[in-house]
């Protein structure tokens, strides 16, 4: 490895083990961003230009320097069009022949609308889905590679079969396997074993847990390796085992709630909640953190946060890789008023409406450079191990050596 490249340089992972035989890229990248991800996927094209910069600082390889490799934009020009009966197309206006491909694609983005029959309609999931389904139609099989990043996994809440239901989840992923995609990259997935619905392809499930906690520690500047006067608290048993690994990192004891359900009736698709039931120790005078994977409507996550106000903690911090809010902000509002909760932290992989930035209880979670650096390592057909795996990275952040914490913060090109 070059003596200056260090671990707190963005192109680490590849120089470690590689050094500078890095592998050959697969092909020049080609970034499609639908409709739903273009301003993300600005984002990722920026920190990917500069990340390449980095190879020329070093001296590129041979493959490195050959046309297509550094590039301002990655981004190939598509569109796709729709009749005013809601029928579409997909056409490229540039080649993506030879090209290995990455579709960003952000099915829950509402801010995104077309005229049918006359009327403006936000597009739903099931039309962002389909309009990736044809860029890849438009693609024809000439790219060398096709890549899916899909931070919310299409209908991945519906991951499991009770009664006479469909397996959405699992279909779309053989769906895209059987159109010729390579990887699918999504983030924290509501039940990662759907995978199995693929066990020959390349599906990631991608965390976003250092992120967070590295937000986290920005405002909450005490976090740190032992944390007496913590306690993480996980909404129900569906999410225990990620507050189980915040609780070890953190050194924290955890609490869990459990959800009492009406089965007899079906409201908004769902059965309703009665009420929840919490279990573990005492949190008087203790600060909570509530993880989950989504804030949808929000109703359970604030109902948590009133019921450990109501046994005495002291702050509360709310964190969901998506932050849906289906049913608004309002809620939240009044309980930050109130001072039922301190702050909310979410990603920036799915849309968010311009009102929810400006609350001051929200911390929105930069994942673009991330996203950027995990393009450059599949594009080199590098090992992702380093990059999925967060703990150490997690440690270094925590760690009560000023030289090894400002080390973290700084690690693998910033907000990684």
């Amino acid at each position: 490895m070059p003596q200056q490249v260090t671990e707190n340089d963005s192109s680490y992972y590849i120089y470690k083990q590689y050094g500078d035989n890095r592998m050959v890229p697969v092909g020049p990248v080609g970034l499609i961003d639908l409709e739903g991800a273009r301003s993300f996927a600005r984002q990722v094209n920026d920190y990917l230009y500069r990340r390449r910069l980095e190879y020329f600082d070093r001296g590129p390889t041979a493959f490195e320097l050959q046309p297509g490799f550094l590039r301002r934009d990655y981004r190939l020009s598509f569109e796709c069009e729709r009749l005013d009966t809601g029928e579409g197309k997909a056409r490229l206006n540039a080649t993506a022949r030879g090209h290995d491909i990455y579709i960003l694609c952000d099915i829950l983005n509402y801010s995104c609308t077309y005229q049918l029959f006359g009327k403006t309609k936000p597009m739903s999931p099931d039309e962002h889905y389909q309009d990736l389904k044809r860029v890849i139609l438009a693609i024809s099989g000439k790219a060398r590679r096709i890549n899916v990043i899909m931070p919310f996994l299409y209908e991945s809440r519906q991951h499991k079969r009770n009664g006479r239901e469909s397996l959405d989840s699992a279909f779309m992923l053989e769906e895209l396997h059987a159109l010729g995609v390579t990887n699918i990259l999504t983030f924290d997935a509501h039940d990662p074993r759907v995978a199995n619905a693929i066990p020959i392809s390349g599906f990631e499930n991608i965390p976003a847990t250092y992120q967070i906690i590295k937000a986290m520690k920005r405002h909450m500047p005490n976090l740190s390796e032992r944390n007496e006067n913590l306690m993480i608290i996980s909404p129900d048993e569906g999410a225990i085992q990620r507050a189980m690994y915040f609780s070890t990192l953190l050194n924290a004891p955890l609490g869990t709630f459990f959800k009492r359900r009406d089965f007899t009736r079906i409201v908004d698709g769902r059965n309703p909640i009665l009420n929840h039931e919490f279990l573990g120790d005492e949190a008087d005078g203790k600060n909570v953190l509530i993880f989950d994977d989504m804030i949808a409507s929000g109703d359970s996550m604030l109902d948590i946060a009133w019921e450990m106000k109501e046994r005495n903690a002291g702050h509360v911090h709310c964190a969901a890789t998506f932050a849906l809010f289906s049913h608004g902000f309002e809620r939240f509002d009044q309980a930050y008023e109130k001072g039922i909760i301190e702050r909310v932290y979410s990603t920036n992989l799915i849309y968010h409406h311009p009102d929810l930035l400006k609350r001051p209880w929200y911390v929105d979670v930069n994942m673009a450079k991330y996203v950027a650096l995990l393009i450059d390592a599949i594009n080199h057909d590098a090992s992702l191990s380093a990059l999925l795996d967060p703990t150490a990275k997690i440690r270094r952040l925590l760690s009560n050596s000023p030289d090894v914490r400002e080390a973290a913060q700084t690690a693998d090109g910033g907000d990684m």
